[in-house]
């Protein structure tokens, strides 16, 4: 391969890293810096959390197919919805709350998942009724109206609402966190370490591996940027709760995705749904999964909007289920299914989120906001198609 072809297959690879780091760049210049404030920084995660938990679950919807799940943000609501109700009204205990919502949510993704998996339903179709009937049953039970949640400050802590919603600093009060200063430093240590031994086996396994060049300029990177984005969050105070909870959700899918059996499931049902069903793999049980865990994350996310929200209300969750899809294409996610990882996914979600910080910081108006997320997303999904097309030339051409 020609070193054309290479600088090609690097920017095909990382092209949403690249457009990360050049809008970054146009929103600090148009901003003054103040996107890269500490304060917007830690509020660049904790507006977004919701976004990380539920573009992580549609991937894997995606993966089967394409598929996407509409019903997320309407369920996000009702759990949320249900929630507040047990804790306010029937003044439930905070953690067996959590568990019922939980069962909630995974019930209601089974339910889905259902008609989707042996019914054969599209799953278009299932879970746009999904959206209209949960979204009905939030209005029903808050009775249209809004349920606070300021007196379970337990609850509301723990999953990132309120002004005390972070990590106490260890080390006392200091400008700078220490704890996260520290936190920042183990996480390199770990993503170095297990980076070095993910490389060193397949090696010795004889296996592909990125040229060490490109390979060392990556880890160094990716090093600085977990070092950067911990120092800003030091500033200000320290690391989110809701910042654990997500890293937790990336940390447990990019395992089942990359290193499990039933993570490559969901990508051979997308690359080859009948070839995958004649070598003995229950794609209806894959399906099944893919829309039940959907439901599970959508719970988390309900429990995340009304701890930051610190309330519920029927409108909440609205376009949701927009942010998790757009975050997936614009990720990476093929729109054809069998393609996307984890990580690619949180990128497209921090430009989401960058994008609509930087917009908000230069005050535009929310009207062209929802036009500019509309051609983002556009152009990843264009950018998928042609760059198959231009892969399929390059081959022949090789």
């Amino acid at each position: 391969m020609n070193s054309k072809n290479k600088v090609l297959g690097f920017v095909n690879k990382y092209t949403m890293v690249i457009v990360l780091i050049l809008v970054l760049i146009f929103f600090s210049i148009q901003t003054g810096g103040a996107i890269l404030l500490p304060s917007n920084v830690s509020n660049l995660i904790s507006q977004n959390a919701y976004v990380f938990v539920l573009a992580t679950g549609m991937l894997l919807c995606i993966l089967t197919g394409g598929n996407i799940d509409l019903s997320v943000g309407s369920v996000v609501c009702f759990v949320g919805a249900v929630g507040a109700k047990l804790l306010d009204s029937a003044h439930m205990n905070p953690v067996l709350t959590v568990i019922i919502m939980f069962i909630i949510g995974t019930l209601i993704g089974a339910w889905q998942a259902f008609w989707i998996a042996h019914v054969r339903i599209p799953p278009f179709i299932v879970t746009l009724s999904g959206m209209l009937i949960f979204r009905g049953l939030s209005n029903v039970v808050l009775n249209g109206m809004t349920v606070s949640l300021q007196n379970y400050t337990g609850f509301v802590k723990t999953f990132g609402g309120g002004a005390n919603c972070y990590v106490p600093d260890f080390f006392g009060d200091n400008s700078i966190n220490i704890t996260c200063i520290l936190a920042s430093v183990i996480a390199i240590a770990v993503y170095v370490f297990l980076t070095v031994n993910n490389r060193r086996k397949r090696v010795k396994k004889q296996y592909e591996v990125e040229s060490f060049g490109p390979w060392v300029g990556k880890l160094i990177v990716i090093s600085a940027v977990i070092a950067i984005f911990g120092f800003r969050l030091a500033q200000h105070k320290g690391i989110p709760n809701v910042l654990l909870i997500v890293i937790g959700v990336i940390i447990i899918y990019s395992y089942i995705t990359s290193n499990t059996t039933t993570g490559r499931y969901f990508y051979a049902v997308g690359g080859n749904e009948k070839a995958t069903k004649l070598s003995g793999i229950n794609t209806n049980k894959v399906y099944f999964l893919a829309y039940t865990n959907m439901g599970l994350l959508s719970a988390l996310a309900g429990m995340i909007t009304i701890a930051r929200m610190t309330s519920a209300q029927p409108t909440y969750g609205q376009n949701y289920e927009m942010d998790a899809i757009a975050s997936c294409f614009i990720g990476g996610a093929s729109a054809y299914g069998g393609i996307g990882t984890v990580p690619g996914v949180i990128i497209g979600a921090i430009l989401m989120g960058v994008i609509n910080l930087g917009m908000f910081s230069m005050g535009v108006d929310q009207n062209m906001q929802k036009v500019v997320k509309g051609l983002v997303l556009l152009a990843a999904v264009i950018f998928d198609v042609v760059s198959k097309r231009g892969g399929k030339l390059l081959a022949k051409n090789t």
